[in-house]
């Protein structure tokens, strides 16, 4: 299991009512996970993503690479969803794999969360616009 951990710097596009947002510059964070999520690597994974979690903070989880996760896997989701919601944070979870998707829709764990297909539509479900992605 490879964890990337990035910082990328955001301005917002709107605000939750729809109102032209002030000129704020926020950081969003981008975790992108390489592997299998299973017993063996979801401590690991809640270990280093959980201290990331702090009060607004937002987050895309990029699972593209993330072939197969099992019920410690979902289980990490979804202690990391109930973190960001008791921080009132925000969690995007990206290009997760359709086989996950389906488990997580049949144990209703997909309602939890917001999924999008790239990083880029991650950003504008969070209402922001990058600066420039890193390579």
């Amino acid at each position: 299991m490879e964890i990337i951990i990035k910082t990328l710097q955001v301005t917002a596009i709107a605000t939750a009512n729809g109102d032209a947002p002030p000129a704020v510059h926020e950081e969003v964070t981008v975790v992108e996970l390489d592997g299998d999520v299973d017993g063996k690597t979801a401590p690991e994974v809640q270990a280093q993503v959980l201290p990331l979690v702090h009060p607004k903070s937002k987050l895309l989880l990029d699972l593209t690479n993330v072939p197969y996760m099992s019920s410690a896997g979902l289980r990490t989701l979804l202690l990391l969803h109930r973190q960001f919601a008791g921080q009132d944070g925000q969690l995007v979870l990206v290009g997760v794999a359709p086989e996950i998707q389906d488990t997580m829709s049949i144990t209703g764990f997909l309602n939890f969360f917001s999924i999008s297909d790239t990083v880029e539509a991650g950003l504008e479900a969070l209402q922001l616009k990058v600066h420039a992605l890193p390579a």
